[in-house]
């Protein structure tokens, strides 16, 4: 059996960094089939050899446990020796194989519903890019079937093959960051973590209360709460609002589900477009060269603050392959940041003797550190902070069961191969809402600059059936007015026969 055939007859396929899909069809055998591709991927790279240690996490939906148990099964089957490092964050199970050269798991689905889940694979260097995806479905394998029934489910209980909690993992994550940021760099701030169900927030909560900042718990949840730092449901919104209105707090901080993506608010309870805290954070951090999707906010050129900026297709794996080439032209410190709040360490900080490793993976802990550190140093509350870049403003929303097919289908129509043609089509489109086109980039889905400077992106998901609007204006008020007008629009796309 090769992968990519069983990615066609599972439906569970390649997303950012790993494999995702409908827990129902992410069944023991297909979970237990791509982590041995996987690791016999490494293997064939040189990257891998027996009986080496593979690390194995994951996030707090109800299938998590299953899924960490068939991969562990896999692990021990090749060889090599599986650690349970619990349900801590992404970042940290990524840091962990770093620190160690050996490759990482973590079963997740980040900020999707818990019918859903994935694996996110790293190397022993980092995440896989696209070009190790590549050698990940290639790989052709023969299972044991007498493993599995019917259903894909293990025949007899593994109960075992998982072994004890290594604590190591989310202890080292968080020593990270209590060993760079000076000690007591937070005191006098109050805190708010909204914990939901992200694992995230032990960490959030040890993290920045051993820098001395007064921290507060807020809405725990034991069902898995699916939070989107892209979109961010309005439910989250009010919540924060709420919050911030008794005046108790100067910032609020949160995580999506797997604790890689940020969400950061002011103490007015406004949470921070994720470019715009991955801004502030590369700005706080002394970074030379930015490396940031294509559709982020255009103030990280107009602050003219970075001697290289590189524009990317979204996803992680461009953010870090672009990163790798600026590295390689000589630029350090480098980071990259996605409109998500995704941060990525491309390159060791080092401050006043201090050295903080590269960590070339999402990692929402580090965004919040730096802007909360920013605004004690300068003395300024987070809104000002925000306010001092330069007045560009972004918004971000999808429609959901959009079927990837007719997405792409529909994008495609505006890709006749004859600019002048293309220009018209999308003017029919948009023209009446937002004026005259001036240019159309194609690096990632569609991005449409207008005449007035106005900008509107769209851009199917990579791992689920959405199609996601980008709009960025001179107001706030206006991204959003655009961002609802193109979610109007292309609606009809959706649901036309």
């Amino acid at each position: 059996m090769q992968i990519g055939d069983l990615m066609r007859m599972s439906g569970v396929a390649f997303g950012t960094s790993g494999a995702r899909g409908l827990v129902q069809e992410m069944t023991d055998r297909v979970c237990y089939a791509y982590t041995t591709g996987f690791l016999c991927a490494l293997r064939e790279a040189g990257l891998l050899a027996p009986p080496s240690a593979v690390g194995i996490g994951g996030d707090r939906r109800p299938s998590t446990r299953r899924i960490m148990t068939a991969c562990a099964r896999a692990v021990v089957d090749q060889g090599c020796q599986p650690s349970n490092l619990g349900l801590i964050p992404s970042p940290a199970v990524a840091a962990w194989g770093l620190a160690r050269s050996v490759p990482t798991l973590m079963v997740t689905g980040s900020h999707i519903p818990d019918d859903r889940n994935g694996i996110k694979f790293n190397l022993p260097t980092g995440e896989i890019l696209k070009r190790d995806e590549a050698r990940i479905r290639a790989q052709r394998m023969t299972l044991d079937e007498d493993l599995f029934d019917a259903s894909g489910a293990f025949r007899h209980d593994q109960t075992g093959v998982l072994p004890r909690l290594d604590v190591r993992a989310e202890r080292d994550y968080q020593r990270r960051y209590l060993d760079f940021f000076p000690a007591a760099c937070l005191n006098g701030l109050r805190v708010g973590v909204y914990e939901h169900s992200s694992v995230a927030s032990d960490s959030y909560v040890a993290v920045l209360e051993g820098l001395g900042a007064r921290v507060t718990r807020l809405a725990r949840s034991e069902v898995f709460v699916p939070v989107d730092t892209e979109a961010v449901r309005h439910e989250d919104m009010a919540l924060a609002r709420s919050w911030a209105a008794q005046g108790d707090f100067d910032a609020l901080v949160s995580a999506d589900g797997d604790g890689d993506r940020p969400l950061i608010s002011d103490e007015t309870g406004a949470w921070l477009r994720g470019d715009l805290a991955g801004l502030l954070c590369a700005l706080q951090l002394g970074a030379r060269g930015v490396v940031t999707p294509v559709s982020s906010n255009t103030a990280v050129e107009r602050c003219g603050c970075f001697e290289q900026v590189v524009r990317t297709r979204i996803g992680s794996p461009f953010v870090i392959e672009g990163m790798e080439d600026l590295l390689a032209r000589g630029v350090s410190p480098v980071v990259g940041y996605e409109a998500n709040g995704g941060f990525m360490l491309g390159s060791d900080l080092v401050r006043e003797g201090r050295v903080l490793p590269a960590l070339p993976t999402r990692d929402a802990i580090l965004v919040a550190l730096a802007i909360l550190e920013a605004a004690v140093r300068q003395g300024k509350p987070v809104s000002a902070l925000a306010r001092g870049l330069p007045a560009r403003f972004t918004h971000s929303d999808r429609l959901t069961d959009f079927p990837s097919a007719r997405a792409q289908s529909q994008l495609a129509a505006l890709d006749s191969g004859d600019p002048l043609r293309d220009r018209a089509a999308v003017e029919d489109l948009f023209a009446a809402a937002f004026g005259a086109v001036a240019s159309l980039d194609r690096t990632d889905g569609l991005r449409i600059s207008f005449a007035s400077g106005e900008i509107a992106h769209l851009r199917p998901s990579g791992n689920a059936p959405e199609l996601r609007a980008y709009t960025e204006a001179d107001s706030a008020e206006r991204a959003q007015a655009m961002n609802r007008i193109c979610l109007a629009i292309l609606s009809r796309w959706r649901d036309a026969d």
